[in-house]
């Protein structure tokens, strides 16, 4: 009754979910951190075109005062210094415009040039965040068939022991045959706890790489076909490095450094400002009498418009320097470029290079698991016979999971090296 009660509840629970690597993927690439910040990153500088635009504005501020002056002043009324109390009150409203100045125009045109550059960064951090889940997820798919493995060859040496104890008994076998059976059991279970923590740890680092705190998931393989690739494009390698995101990024900011060039000798040209202002007062003797308000702020009305052209002459060498530091940043970003096409190369030439062996392994370990399967089945039925010891039908069934398993093994590893080199594709 106990019994029934637990697998009831057992049976109540919900079931773990699983995802495949396409739904790793596509979590990955939305909910990752790194996703995010380069998200953000892309919203700021889509702000900063905008505050780059508003320079080309002009700035306008109001404002109000109210004073009191106690003691030596001047008298309004006849403009006399005297001993006297006074009330003031002024309201004015300001314009400042920037008229030409050329520094504005070029801001604006690198802030979109880093707005490109850091959506060019976003599909980077993508393609870094992929390829990284789909190594760990591989990796813990392998760790899982292994240990599925080393239960299947443990399941089948305690059935084994079983058989053999009872052959022992009626005389058909030594007692020999127990203990070595016995002895290779306890090896596989130490491979097993191994097996086991490898899996445990695998899994870790892939909930690690989905960036994803809780072990609610577990993970499973599609159905997957392999289909044969084809690298007869001499031109394979430099194409993708072309359309790749970290690429494409380098040479978006090798551009921003040649347009801050521009800016920097911006500093060389002359600006033109302008400027409005327009404002009024009102003001009494405390304790007399004065014109209204209304009346003084008509009266006291006063505008300015004023133009300003400023011309550089001089300025201590500032603006020679930061030219030639501007233009040394561009040389220092193009041997940047030239690291990133020499990693982008050796990644883009090592995983074609894993394809075409990992394809060429699996085809040969298609072969060998159908001889290990054979050999397997002859020595089951000479072990059955009487024509085979315990260990070397032990030896023989291992051969042929270990076969199974590297199968499975070189399988996986034929569709890692695929989903790497196409997320090395995507642009």
């Amino acid at each position: 009754m106990k019994r029934l009660f637990f697998i009831l509840i057992i049976n109540l629970l919900p079931a773990q979910e699983s995802w495949t690597l396409k739904q790793c993927l596509d979590y990955a690439s939305t909910n990752h951190p790194l996703i995010k910040q380069a998200t953000v990153t892309i919203q700021k500088n889509e702000h900063q075109i905008s505050a780059a635009k508003g320079m080309l504005l002009p700035s306008v501020e109001a404002g109000i005062g109210h004073n009191y002056n106690f003691g030596l002043g001047i008298n309004p009324e006849n403009n006399q210094r005297e001993a006297i109390n006074t009330q003031n009150d002024n309201l004015y409203v300001q314009a400042n415009w920037e008229l030409i100045n050329w520094r504005n125009y070029l801001n604006i045109s690198l802030s979109k040039i880093n707005k490109e550059s850091s959506a060019f960064r976003l599909k980077q951090a993508q393609n870094e965040v992929r390829l990284n889940v789909v190594q760990r997820f591989f990796i813990y798919q392998n760790s899982k068939s292994w240990l599925d493995v080393l239960e299947t060859q443990i399941s089948g040496i305690e059935d084994q022991i079983k058989r053999t104890e009872k052959e022992v008994e009626i005389g058909s076998r030594p007692k020999s045959d127990v203990y070595d059976i016995k002895a290779n059991l306890g090896t596989l279970q130490e491979q097993w706890v191994s097996a086991k923590n490898s899996r445990d740890i695998s899994k870790i680092n892939l909930l690690n790489a989905l960036a994803i705190t809780t072990d609610s998931l577990d993970f499973k393989m599609e159905d997957e076909q392999i289909s044969a690739s084809n690298f007869s494009d001499p031109d394979f390698v430099q194409l993708l490095i072309e359309k790749n995101p970290a690429y494409k990024s380098v040479m978006t900011e090798i551009k921003a450094f040649e347009k801050n060039i521009s800016i920097a000798k911006s500093a060389y040209l002359p600006t033109l400002n302008g400027s409005y202002n327009w404002s009024s007062f009102y003001s009494k003797i405390l304790g007399e009498s004065a014109d209204p308000i209304s009346d003084q702020f008509k009266r006291n009305k006063n505008q300015q418009i004023g133009f300003s052209l400023n011309i550089p002459i001089f300025n201590k060498l500032q603006v020679k320097n930061n030219v030639e530091i501007a233009k040394l940043n561009v040389i220092n970003y193009n041997y940047e470029k030239e690291i990133v096409v020499n990693n982008l190369t050796q990644s883009i030439n090592s995983i074609k290079k894993q394809v075409q062996n990992s394809e060429e392994k699996y085809t040969l370990l298609k072969a060998n698991f159908e001889n290990q399967k054979l050999s397997f089945q002859k020595s089951e039925e000479k072990y059955k016979e009487g024509l085979m010891d315990a260990y070397t039908f032990f030896v023989v069934r291992n051969n042929w999971l270990q076969a199974n398993y590297n199968l499975i093994s070189s399988k996986n590893e034929v569709l890692q090296q695929t989903e790497l080199l196409n997320i090395l594709q995507t642009e």
